[in-house]
């Protein structure tokens, strides 16, 4: 979230009031100061009074001069010129109190879109917001391609069928935001750690993006995109210390210490699939060489082979091995079993290392009616301290979320860069 303090805390006359000398010079200065421009401080009061209006909704001049700590006049300019650039305009008059009825002002939902996509195994799925918040359009479709360049074309395809949805055109959108498997590696410009989506890590993929989409394009991974989402609008809105753990056809983590996303130094912090933990029937060394030790066991993959390894026999998936548990079948209770005893290891090594106050369980596993409640039967015999455990509400959309979620901000920055009186 964009921080006001320190542009709220800074009383509005304070570079002129206060002379020059009166101050000690910085450190390393040599003794010269020089003042803040009559620009740069223009363009910090419009900045302040658009943050207002975007946490706070439809503000009149009176409120933003009361909120921001502002002069009237002085709010009476900035608004004029931001309405002017046309990021803000009149959303009605207040009535029914005191005195004159007050004009109230808006964000210009148009003054910036944002395009978000997720690409996954089966679907894509993606969404159009503005900087009001509100959805222009949200369309999701099965995949067909098998290829890398199939699948670009598919995302091509879904986003202007968006953009039809929300009549616009491609190329007018400022941010698109894709959430995918695996990390971006400079070295390759390409994907890596893409897990089950063959070809991903291939330099074309990421070259036809943008060809399609142009240079602002910004690659999410996927499973930190959905924590973006939870932070946004589920669970992780309560605190600041939290953990996303996805447990599906992959498995990973998104994690936020201090409101923010950890990243990491090479952008693979929260890949918990490589975690050398495994257990069970549902391990294989060959996938532990291609997709991480723990992800091999514990995926829907590996609950599968752990099934049918215990007997199960017929068209075994992740879904019917826990409705059989939850029907009382002993060998589908024994396989759910061991894959909460497995992500309950797991989440004690993360509580271990950064004590969350919260682990948000989502993905098709982490989902599954009950097993959040057995994996906190399981940690509460081996975790230090017990964080709350939740499952996220999120759905299916969660991607697209955090994606829209991250382009905003994106986007946001960049209304802030061309501002009518800020200066490069």
């Amino acid at each position: 979230m964009t921080e006001e303090v320190a542009v709220t805390a800074t009383p509005e006359p304070a570079v002129t009031v206060t002379p020059a000398s009166a101050l000690p010079p910085p450190e390393n200065s040599g003794g010269v100061l020089f003042a803040a421009r009559p620009s740069l401080i223009r363009a910090m009061n419009e900045q302040l009074l658009l943050e207002h209006i975007r946490q706070r909704g439809p503000c009149s001049r009176a409120e933003l001069a009361r909120v921001s700590g502002l002069s009237k006049p002085t709010v009476s300019l900035a608004l004029d010129n931001v309405e002017r650039a046309g990021l803000v305009r009149i959303a009605g008059q207040r009535t029914g109190v005191p005195g004159r009825s007050a004009r109230l002002y808006e964000i210009r939902p148009d003054a910036g879109l944002v395009l978000g996509l997720d690409i996954g195994l089966d679907y894509v799925r993606g969404a159009i917001v503005d900087l009001s918040g509100e959805i222009r359009a949200r369309q999701s479709l099965r995949v067909h391609a098998t290829s890398v360049r199939g699948r670009v074309a598919e995302l091509v395809g879904l986003a202007d069928l968006l953009c039809e949805d929300a009549r616009v055109s491609r190329p007018a959108i400022p941010q698109p935001v894709i959430g995918s498997p695996g990390v971006y590696d400079p070295r390759r410009n390409a994907m890596k750690l893409t897990g089950g989506l063959r070809g991903w890590d291939r330099p074309a993929a990421l070259t036809g993006l943008r060809e399609a989409f142009g240079p602002s394009l910004v690659m999410e991974n996927d499973v930190d995109a959905a924590a973006l989402a939870e932070r946004a609008l589920g669970h992780g809105r309560e605190v600041d210390h939290f953990a996303f753990v996805h447990i599906g056809t992959g498995i990973g983590m998104g994690l936020v210490l201090g409101g923010q996303l950890l990243r990491g130094a090479h952008g693979v912090a929260g890949e918990i699939a490589f975690m050398p933990l495994s257990g069970g029937a549902g391990a294989d060394e060959h996938e532990a060489r291609k997709r991480g030790t723990l992800e091999a066991a514990a995926s829907a993959a590996g609950v599968v082979r752990a099934a049918r390894r215990g007997g199960m026999r017929g068209a075994v998936s992740a879904r019917r091995v826990f409705a059989a548990a939850a029907a009382g079948d002993e060998r589908a209770m024994a396989v759910v079993a061991e894959e909460a005893r497995l992500i309950a290891k797991t989440i004690c090594a993360v509580v271990s290392v950064v004590d969350p106050d919260l682990i948000v369980l989502g993905g098709g596993i982490g989902r599954a009616p009950g097993f959040a409640e057995a994996v906190t039967v399981e940690l509460e015999h081996i975790a230090p301290v017990m964080p709350a455990i939740r499952v996220s509400a999120l759905g299916t959309d969660a991607v697209v979320d955090g994606c829209l979620a991250s382009g905003t901000e994106l986007a946001w920055g960049q209304v802030m860069t061309v501002l009518p009186t800020a200066q490069p």
